[in-house]
């Protein structure tokens, strides 16, 4: 999908989901002690989320040994899929988006490893495919020595929401 939506109509959230062929699955739950999100005035600030299939199985390994940049961009797109599960159920409607305001992207990645931004596309992709022009977002893409259950990759938001 094109990512420049200049000049363009927005479509709804969810009708752009249906075009991607997304069904949101349920928000993931919290592996600790934490919450998903947490809504301070018109700020939606999302915990962290990983790549989680619906069927629970966490995608894991070393990018740049065990798993690849491609295989790791999907991943993050995965996660995406799930930041949005989490906005939903904390929103109620994905149309409360104003802007993906902040992305951090963590990839668990060998120490040599450089593509950690080719990488968080995968998520920033999905956000622009999704909300358009109010997807477009500033970011981190970062790499850590580990992440919990070795996952690949990990990436939290701040959202800004319609008064």
């Amino acid at each position: 999908m094109d990512h420049k939506t200049k000049g363009r109509v927005p479509a709804l959230p969810y009708q752009r989901l249906a075009a991607l062929g997304i069904d949101l699955p349920p928000a993931p739950p919290p592996i600790a002690n934490f919450v998903t999100h947490v809504q301070e005035g018109n700020i939606l600030y999302l915990s962290g989320q990983g790549p989680r299939e619906v069927d629970g199985h966490l995608h894991a390994g070393k990018v740049g040994a065990d798993v690849d940049v491609e295989s790791a961009y999907e991943h993050a797109r995965l996660t995406g899929i799930n930041l949005l599960a989490v906005m939903h159920d904390a929103l109620g409607d994905l149309g409360r988006v104003k802007r993906i305001v902040k992305l951090l992207g963590m990839v668990n990645a060998v120490p040599d490893f450089a593509d950690h931004p080719q990488v968080i596309n995968g998520c920033s992709d999905l956000m622009i495919d999704v909300f358009g022009e109010a997807g477009q977002h500033a970011r981190s893409a970062v790499g850590f020595g580990s992440l919990p259950g070795n996952i690949t990759v990990e990436i939290e938001a701040i959202v800004s929401l319609h008064d």
